[in-house]
């Protein structure tokens, strides 16, 4: 798929925060994560998710209807409960990647969560919205309005979240409100919309609920979990439509020490095997603090594991990028 290399060594986009981020000041400390990432030569730029609380706040902090609750979710995150349909306040996120853009000659990337995730993780029976189809559908036309208006302001890579896609845990209804969001009405030069649906591949992988889902969503780049070894992770790649391209998540963000390089190429030599690696990517299997609080690793081994991804895309590709 034409433009693939221009985003060649990916990641999620939350970054480890510096531990002076209250002093230093969200701004500076977002310019000081734009020269990291391409002094590491990424050739994506993100704000590091600095400005949010998590990965979902990227949509919750610009909404209205939702409710901050005092209990935590099975996913260890402080859910949050839809008490009316959502109304957007304005931009979500366009407003800081357009100063991301002024830093940097490379245009930004930004993840959001995906409208799916969001109504499966907020909806309550009885409290608000009328089913969780509604609420996925009044969260999929805001998304699709912000990713027109980051598109506008030169974003180039969007990425949507839905943690629980590979489990299985999204139903049509919801399928279609992550599909609405995806669609692009008019496409500029060098846009992708990308989806990761979850940070790691089950133990089996249901191949037609897989190939459902592909179809579904009209993403331009599937970022998947890459970094076990798996044969559910490699079927997930067989899966993928021709006409997608894919962005292999193959190290991991969990783990502190760095993946044996040969061990990484080989997983990625039979990943070409089933797909034109001339249409992919490679990228950590997450990021590394979905949860501003909770950073998986320490700087350092944030840095270590972003110069491997570096370090493999040239064992794979050369300097084409």
């Amino acid at each position: 798929m034409a433009d693939t290399f221009n985003y060649r060594i990916d990641h999620h986009g939350s970054l480890v925060r510096p531990p002076d981020l209250a002093a230093t000041g969200v701004q500076q400390a977002v310019g000081d994560a734009v020269a990291f990432q391409r002094k590491l030569r990424s050739t994506v730029v993100t704000d590091g998710d600095y400005p949010r609380e998590d990965f979902r706040s990227a949509v919750l902090d610009g909404v209205s209807g939702f409710r901050r609750s005092d209990e935590t979710g099975p996913d260890g995150l402080v859910r949050w409960v839809a008490e009316s349909l959502p109304k957007a306040e304005g931009p979500l996120v366009a407003d800081w990647a357009e100063r991301v853009a002024t830093l940097t000659v490379i245009a930004p990337k930004v993840a959001l969560p995906s409208p799916a995730y969001l109504a499966a993780t907020t909806y309550c029976p009885g409290l608000g919205p009328s089913s969780v189809q509604e609420l996925g559908e009044a969260l999929a036309e805001i998304i699709r309005a912000e990713i027109a208006l980051l598109v506008a302001r030169g974003v180039r890579l969007i990425q949507l979240n839905n943690p629980l896609l590979l489990d299985g845990a999204t139903d049509d209804g919801l399928l279609a409100a992550d599909a609405h969001a995806a669609r692009l009405d008019e496409r500029f030069e060098g846009v992708r919309i990308a989806v990761c649906p979850g940070w790691r591949a089950s133990a089996e992988v249901d191949r037609s609920r897989i190939e459902k889902m592909y179809e579904a969503i009209p993403a331009d780049r599937w970022v998947l979990p890459f970094d076990q070894g798996t044969e559910a992770e490699l079927d997930l790649v067989r899966a993928l439509p021709e006409d997608r391209d894919v962005c292999l998540g193959v190290v991991d963000p969990t783990v502190s020490e760095p993946e044996d390089l040969d061990t990484v190429l080989a997983r990625i030599d039979a990943a070409g095997e089933v797909k034109d690696l001339e249409d992919a990517a490679l990228s950590p299997s997450r990021g590394f603090a979905d949860v501003a609080s909770r950073p998986l690793l320490s700087a350092e081994g944030q840095r270590r594991k972003l110069v491997l991804v570096e370090t493999l895309a040239r064992y794979v590709w050369g300097n084409e990028f």
